[in-house]
């Protein structure tokens, strides 16, 4: 009979594997897992505690591990892992002491393994209780002590040295290898931020006001999607970098706009809250995938802004085929991305890009901006926007597009918040030690005429 700690082990390996193996996201997988399986609130936790923490820390792991499984020519997937997670525990983690940890071990490979398999994990784990790990403090080059130390693929260290310096990138890393925290927007002309902020402290959770948007709160405990307040459509989750898109707009309520990459649709349902249906205002959301239009149109149902929004599956690509020159009032560009501002909330992503993807990646932003800037009216204004770090996929882009389109400037993105400071272009970088956000840019772009 497996206890549940053994079982939140196991689960933990099996997950492991899966994200390793298939790309899977590890946040899916751990949702799937709890819910198919009868854990206590107490291995959920460890569950989660395991699988995060071998991800977020597993070039260190390896790095840590190497000494004592160099000899061994082969290694089954699910074996590195259960190493890792019992090495993250005994190195990382206090409260497990080192011989249940090692016991545990044993039994998984016994479960999973033959007697081999469960003497070499046994022999191994022992070796670095008696031993000790090595250290990425002993690593001479700087880059690759710090790709080993926050555990971040060489590239990505490389590239952000090249674009911000070392001294930044240790900051930017070290600040997405913290824990995420989850934020409201509020929709203010529904209930103020002081009611708000009121019933959900009745409900027992914990708030603070947001410093870096006006709508956003930040949840410090438990996960408020039972209360009132966002079944009614009041509050909503959405990342406070990603509720400045909405304000960069400057939108007016008789605005017609197109979201050209619009799923989930957290900008979509807020541009739409800015809208007077009375005034003829609407958002065009486009998304590849119907089955994700389906999820913004529950959404905006659900905040009450469903008149307000019109779907359509379409590949933003081809839109100028589907809408005639000139039709809208404001474009965003909420580019498909790497995502690598997103690591603090999805770990995984670091090991799923490379640079190869970056390169891709610009080419489809660009044709994604070209392709949609003839549908916007002379003095309209377009907003290029990214859930990403790197200046390759921003302001490359953003470069790239104004030399193929001379009849587009940059304006400074429009904010009310003025302890966000913008780059000397005007452009938005929010990088996650700055403010504790996602990474995120902004760039806002003005069409002065319809010639290019």
């Amino acid at each position: 009979m497996k206890t549940d700690n053994q079982n939140s082990r196991l689960f933990a390996v099996q997950i492991l594997e899966k994200v390793e193996k298939n790309q899977s996201f590890s946040n899916l997988l751990l949702n799937e897992t709890v819910k198919e399986q009868n854990l206590s609130p107490e291995n959920i936790g460890l569950l989660t505690e395991l699988v995060y923490g071998v991800i977020q820390n597993k070039l260190k792991l390896d790095y840590q591990l190497e000494p004592f499984i160099k000899k061994q020519k082969k290694i089954d997937s699910w074996v590195r892992q259960l190493l890792r997670i019992s090495l993250y525990q005994m190195t990382m983690l206090d409260k497990v002491p080192t011989h249940a940890v090692v016991d545990e071990a044993v039994k998984i490979a016994k479960l999973r393994g033959h007697r081999g398999v469960s003497g070499f994990v046994n022999g191994v784990l022992r070796k670095i209780d008696r031993d000790g790990v090595r250290s990425a403090a002993d690593i001479k080059d700087p880059v690759e002590k710090m790709s080993v130390q926050y555990s971040y693929p060489l590239w990505i260290i490389e590239l952000l040295v090249d674009e911000v310096g070392k001294e930044e990138t240790e900051k930017i890393i070290k600040s997405l290898s913290t824990r995420s925290k989850l934020s409201l927007r509020v929709n203010t002309s529904l209930k103020s931020m002081e009611a708000v902020i009121a019933q959900l402290e009745d409900e027992g959770f914990g708030v603070s006001k947001s410093l870096v948007s006006k709508y956003g709160l930040i949840c410090e405990n438990g996960l408020p999607v039972k209360s009132d307040l966002f079944k009614d459509g009041i509050i909503t989750i959405q990342d406070e970098s990603s509720m400045l898109v909405a304000e960069a707009m400057q939108i007016k309520p008789s605005d017609v706009i197109l979201d050209a990459c619009a799923a989930p649709g957290g900008k979509t349902t807020h541009m739409a809250s800015y809208l007077d249906k009375d005034q003829w205002g609407e958002v065009v959301a486009l998304d590849l995938h119907e089955n994700k239009l389906d999820k913004v149109l529950e959404n905006a149902e659900r905040l009450r802004v469903d008149d307000l929004i019109e779907v359509r599956a379409m590949d933003a690509r081809k839109s100028a085929d589907s809408f005639p020159d000139q039709t809208f009032d404001k474009i965003l560009v909420d580019a498909p991305c790497s995502g690598l501002g997103l690591m603090r909330r999805k770990p995984d992503i670091r090991y799923q890009k490379s640079l190869k993807d970056i390169y891709s990646l610009q080419k489809v932003q660009l044709d994604i901006l070209n392709s949609v800037a003839p549908l916007l009216k002379e003095e309209g204004r377009m907003i290029y926007s990214t859930c990403t770090i790197t200046k390759k996929e921003n302001d490359e882009v953003v470069r790239s597009f104004l030399e193929e389109n001379k009849n587009f400037i940059v304006e400074p993105v429009q904010l009310t918040n003025d302890k966000l400071k913008l780059s000397d272009e005007g452009y938005l970088h929010l990088y996650p030690h700055l403010h504790g956000t996602d990474g995120f840019f902004i760039a806002s772009l003005r069409k002065t005429s319809d010639n290019k």
